[in-house]
C-alpha cells in the first residue's frame, strides 16, 4: 500500500511514526471478503539496539510480530458474523489484527496496549484498512481504567509472563459483560496456558478447539480458548 493514499491525519502520524522507525511497510492480510493493511516495523534491530532477546526473553517487543494466533482470531472472528455493533475489546493489542478484523466486520472495536506509539501503528493501520468505527486506549493491566463492559473480549499471544496471569484475569473480569465471551488464541507450543486456564477455570467455563495455519516456513497449531463466567 502506498503511504501517500492515507487520509491527511493518518498520513501526518505516518511521517510521525516514519522518524522513530526508519524502516516500515504495511503487510496486507485477506480475511474472507475484507483485507487489513497492518502497519510494522520491517528491521528489529532498530527496536532491540543489540540486545538478544534470546538471552533475554522480556528484551523482545512482542507487539512488532503478527503473531499466527493473531490471524487465527481474526479469522474466526470474521467467520462468527457478530451482530453489527458488538462491542468487542481486544487486550493486549499489539498490530491489532483481531480487533481490527472485527471493526471491519461492523463491531464497534477497541484495541488497547500498553504503550502509544502501540495504538499509533493501530490508528494508521485502521486508516490504511478504511475502517474508521474503533477505538484506541491506553490499558495497563496492573491499573486498569474504568471501562464499560464489552460483548466480546480478546487476547492473541498475549500469556508471556506468570505474573500477569492474576492482573490480566482481574482486567478481563472488569471488562466483560456478565453474559460475554472471551476468546484467547495461542500456539500449542505456549506452555503458559495451561496455569494460566487451571486459575481461570474457578470463574470461567472453558471450551478449547484447534485450528491449523499454514505458513510458508510451517504449519502452526494455534489453540482457540472461550471463556464463558460459570
Amino acid at each position: 500500500m502506498d503511504p501517500q493514499t492515507l487520509p491527511a491525519p493518518a498520513l501526518e502520524l505516518y511521517d510521525k511514526i516514519r522518524k522513530r522507525y526508519k524502516r516500515l511497510a504495511f503487510e496486507p492480510l485477506q480475511l474472507g471478503d475484507i483485507r487489513l493493511n497492518l502497519l510494522k516495523i520491517t528491521d528489529l534491530e532498530q527496536i532491540l539496539d543489540g540486545r538478544n532477546p534470546l538471552e533475554d526473553v522480556s528484551a523482545f517487543p512482542f507487539w512488532v510480530k503478527l503473531w499466527e494466533a493473531s490471524i487465527v482470531l481474526a479469522e474466526f472472528l470474521v467467520r462468527q458474523e457478530l451482530p453489527e455493533n458488538t462491542r468487542v475489546l481486544e487486550l493486549g493489542a499489539g498490530l491489532g489484527a483481531p480487533s481490527l478484523a472485527a471493526a471491519a466486520s461492523g463491531c464497534r472495536a477497541t484495541l488497547t496496549d500498553y504503550e502509544e506509539t502501540i495504538l499509533d501503528f493501530g490508528r494508521v493501520s485502521a486508516a490504511a484498512s478504511r475502517i474508521d468505527n474503533m477505538e484506541f486506549r491506553l490499558l495497563d493491566w496492573l491499573k486498569p481504567p474504568r471501562l464499560d463492559p464489552y460483548d466480546v473480549v480478546l487476547g492473541a499471544e498475549v500469556l508471556f509472563r506468570e505474573e500477569f496471569f492474576e492482573p490480566l484475569l482481574q482486567t478481563m473480569d472488569q471488562c466483560l459483560k456478565p453474559d460475554g465471551v472471551v476468546y484467547l488464541a495461542h500456539d500449542v507450543r505456549r506452555q503458559s496456558l495451561k496455569p494460566f486456564l487451571q486459575m481461570a477455570e474457578k470463574e470461567y467455563r472453558i471450551a478449547i478447539s484447534r485450528k491449523r495455519l499454514r505458513t510458508l516456513e510451517e504449519d502452526r497449531e494455534i489453540l482457540l480458548t472461550r471463556l464463558v463466567r460459570r
